[in-house]
C-alpha cells in the first residue's frame, strides 16, 4: 500500500512540475486561461471589383498592437525549383489593432496581382501577440443557370417555345447597375451575333431567351457569351447548349385501383368521380376518364403504341402516331404491349392539350393497374404539372 501511495504522489509531482514548465496564461488565482483563436473575414473580390479588404479578429492582441501585413502568392522559387507561396513585393503594410481587437487592411487588385478568376493571395497578419491568415480568391461576377421555364431547368428542344437563361451579375463591392451584352453563335466557327434584346438591363436576373428555332436544322450546338462591364473592368462567362428533339418532360409511377382516379398533372390519387380524375378504371378494368371530369367537358383518348416508342421518348413521334391511329375513349391494359399514347384536352388553348404515354407494368384482376406514364410536351405545361 505504501508503494502505491508513493507512486501516485510522484506522478502528481511530475504533472505539477510539467505544468509549471509550460508557459500557460493564468488568471490572478493561478488558473489556466483558455484563449480564443484568431480568425479573419474578407469582402472578397470579383472580376468587376478594384480591390478588397480583410479584417482579422485577434483575441490575444491588445488595442494598439501593431500588425505586419503582407500578401503571399504562388511564385516560382529558384532554390526549390517549383511554385511556392512567397511574399508578394509591394504588399507589406502595418495596421493597428482596434479596441474591438480587430485590424483591417485594404488592397487593390493591381497591388495583389489579381487579374482573372482563380487567381488568389493569402493575406498574413503577424504581430508579437497574435497572427491570422485569410485566403482571397478572385471570382467571376457573373453567373448563369441552365435555360429555365417557370423556374424549372429544361433541356432545350426543337420547338418554337422559349426558355430563358437567368444571368446574375454581382460584384463584391455592391449592386450592379450596368447592362449585360449577350451573344451567340450556332457553331464553333460561326460569327458571334447579339441575342435579340441585347444589351439587357433593369432588374436581375437578366432573362436571356433561347428557343429551339434559333438552331439551324443541321446544327445542334449553340454557344453563348455573357459580358458585363464596370469601372473599366470586364467580366465574361461562356456556356453552350445542345438542342434535342421534343420530349415528354416528366415520368411518373402510379397505381390505379377500382373506384379510384388519378390526377395525372400532379400524380395524385383522387376518387373516381373527383373533378380532377383525368384517369380512372371502369368495372371491367379498362382505362378511361373520370366520370365527373368527363362530364365537365374534358376528354381523354388512347391509341395503342410500342415499348420502343415509350423508351425513345420523342413527343413529336408519339403525337404523330396518335394522329395517325384510331383514338378510343378506353384502353385495355392487357391488350398488345400494354403501351398507350393518350391525349387529354381540358380547354380550348394549345396549352390545354396534354399528350403523354402510359406503360402498364402489372395488372391485378378485379383490383388494380400499376403503370408508368410520361407527360408534359410543352414548356407551358411546366407551370401546371408536377
Amino acid at each position: 500500500m505504501k508503494k502505491i501511495i508513493f507512486f501516485f504522489s510522484a506522478l502528481i509531482l511530475i504533472i505539477s512540475c510539467q505544468e509549471d514548465d509550460l508557459d500557460i496564461p493564468r488568471d490572478q488565482n493561478g488558473n489556466a486561461v483558455l484563449t480564443e483563436v484568431s480568425s479573419a473575414t474578407t469582402t472578397g473580390i470579383s472580376t468587376l471589383d478594384d480591390g478588397f479588404s480583410v479584417t482579422a479578429y485577434l483575441p490575444n492582441a491588445k488595442s494598439g498592437d501593431v500588425m505586419n501585413v503582407e500578401c503571399l502568392q504562388l511564385q516560382y522559387y529558384d532554390a526549390g525549383g517549383n511554385d511556392q507561396l512567397l511574399p508578394l513585393s509591394g504588399t507589406q503594410k502595418t495596421v493597428n489593432v482596434g479596441s474591438d481587437l480587430k485590424a483591417t487592411v485594404t488592397y487593390t487588385r493591381s497591388e495583389t496581382n489579381l487579374n482573372q478568376p482563380g487567381d488568389y493571395v493569402t493575406v498574413s497578419f503577424a504581430g508579437d501577440t497574435d497572427y491570422a491568415l485569410q485566403r482571397v480568391n478572385m471570382v467571376t461576377a457573373s453567373n448563369t443557370t441552365k435555360p429555365k421555364v417557370v423556374g424549372i431547368e429544361v433541356d432545350v428542344m426543337r420547338s418554337s417555345e422559349t426558355a430563358y437563361f437567368n444571368v446574375t451579375v454581382e460584384p463584391k463591392s455592391g449592386p450592379y447597375t450596368g447592362t449585360l451584352v449577350a451573344k451567340r453563335k450556332n457553331g464553333i466557327n460561326d460569327v458571334w451575333e447579339n441575342v435579340p434584346g441585347s444589351p439587357f438591363s433593369g432588374d436581375q436576373p437578366f432573362l436571356v431567351p433561347i428557343s429551339g428555332t434559333d438552331f439551324a436544322a443541321e446544327k445542334d450546338t449553340m454557344y453563348y457569351s455573357f459580358e458585363a462591364t464596370q469601372s473599366g473592368y470586364t467580366d465574361e462567362i461562356a456556356t453552350s447548349i445542345i438542342v434535342r428533339d421534343p420530349y415528354f418532360f416528366l415520368k411518373k409511377s402510379a397505381i390505379l385501383n377500382l373506384g379510384a382516379g388519378r390526377n395525372l398533372l400532379i400524380n395524385a390519387r383522387v376518387d373516381e368521380d373527383d373533378e380532377n380524375a383525368i384517369l380512372a378504371l371502369s368495372n371491367e378494368l379498362m382505362l378511361k376518364g373520370g366520370s365527373t371530369w368527363l362530364s365537365n367537358g374534358n376528354t381523354i383518348e388512347f391509341v395503342p403504341s410500342t415499348a420502343a416508342m415509350y423508351s425513345a421518348n420523342n413527343s413529336n413521334d408519339a403525337i404523330a402516331a396518335f394522329e395517325a391511329g384510331t383514338p378510343a375513349v378506353t384502353a385495355d391494359p392487357i391488350k398488345g404491349e400494354g403501351i398507350f399514347i393518350f391525349k387529354a384536352v381540358t380547354g380550348s388553348n394549345p396549352e390545354d392539350v396534354y399528350y403523354g404515354m402510359i406503360s402498364i407494368t402489372s395488372v391485378v384482376p378485379n383490383s388494380s393497374v400499376t403503370f408508368e406514364y410520361r407527360i408534359g410536351n410543352m414548356y407551358a405545361h411546366l407551370a401546371v404539372i408536377e
